[in-house]
């Protein structure tokens, strides 16, 4: 019997499943993959250590996998995807292949169908399809300049929000949150934690826009607004590759950022409502290891 492997390796997390032709035998998450974030160690121990748990979980021995598909971010640059590539094979038998994590989402959610899928989890990007093997992207370069829409985005935004409401002489609950999840006492630690190289884990305090957002703090309430509208701007410019005279797209969301803030869905439903009114969002959201199975299994 064939046993194939996926892998969905993110700036937070990574999750691998073990599946045969038909099933899935083992699933694990374990922590970042990303080498650009955690740098090439960390990610080398994660990446290893999901394969490795998955692998034990199923009963399969990793030498004898038919194939593994990995869905990495940040394998667009040559030395990196060469460098994930290098660790699956110390630890895996068969077929290695390794893409960007937009892609096996994209799988996910549409196989070989047109479509576009929006990802906000620690950074962000949309990747559209046409469903004749083309695929164009928008953003996802990264957060220094880009991934608006992002966990990292939205908290760091949210740091903004607290730091002008200050200048204005305004109160907003997300300051006493974010300062106890920082664990800081003051503003003052506040600025300097946020300036601070290498900078601090923004995605983070995710879960404390979120409360203050349902608690009725407006300046939340506008950095998941500012956030959601972020993300509709990428899916209009990967859909206006393929589908602007064809505007009945369906659209796919995937990503922690999408799954741990109710907030940041909705934004984005309203504001695709406006911007491609036409346009089929896909109530759940997609689970992009899945795709990379998928694209395991299919060869």
């Amino acid at each position: 019997m064939a046993y194939y492997l996926g892998i969905d390796g993110g700036g937070t997390k990574t999750t691998c499943v073990v599946g045969d032709e038909a099933n899935i035998l083992a699933r694990v998450t374990t922590g970042p993959s990303n080498v650009i974030r955690v740098g090439e160690k960390p990610a080398c121990e994660t990446l290893q250590q999901a394969v490795r748990e998955a692998c034990t979980k199923s009963g399969i021995d990793s030498a004898t996998l038919t194939r593994t598909v990995a869905g990495v971010a940040g394998v667009g640059r040559p030395e990196i995807r060469e460098f994930v590539e290098k660790v699956l094979r110390e630890v895996v038998g068969g077929h290695v292949i390794v893409v960007s994590d937009a892609q096996i989402a994209l799988h996910a959610a549409f196989g070989d169908e047109p479509g576009v899928v929006v990802i906000a989890g620690t950074g962000s990007i949309a990747l559209a399809q046409d469903g004749c093997g083309n695929t164009a992207r928008a953003g996802g370069w990264g957060w220094a300049i880009s991934d608006e829409g992002g966990g990292a985005w939205i908290g760091r935004a949210a740091v903004t929000a607290i730091l002008r409401a200050r200048d204005a002489g305004e109160n907003t609950t997300m300051e006493q949150s974010i300062l106890q999840a920082w664990q800081l006492t003051d503003c003052e630690r506040l600025v300097s934690a946020a300036n601070a190289v290498p900078q601090p884990d923004f995605g983070a305090v995710l879960s404390e826009v979120v409360a203050a957002a349902n608690a009725g703090d407006a300046m939340a309430h506008r950095v998941f607004v500012r956030g959601g509208e972020e993300l509709v701007r990428l899916a209009k410019f990967a859909a206006n590759h393929f589908f602007e005279h064809t505007p009945q797209v369906r659209v796919a969301m995937s990503g922690g950022a999408f799954a741990h803030a109710p907030n940041l869905r909705e934004a984005f439903y309203n504001g695709l409502q406006t911007q491609l009114p036409k346009a089929t969002l896909l109530p759940d959201l997609v689970d992009p290891v899945l795709g990379a199975l998928q694209m395991a299994r299919r060869g």
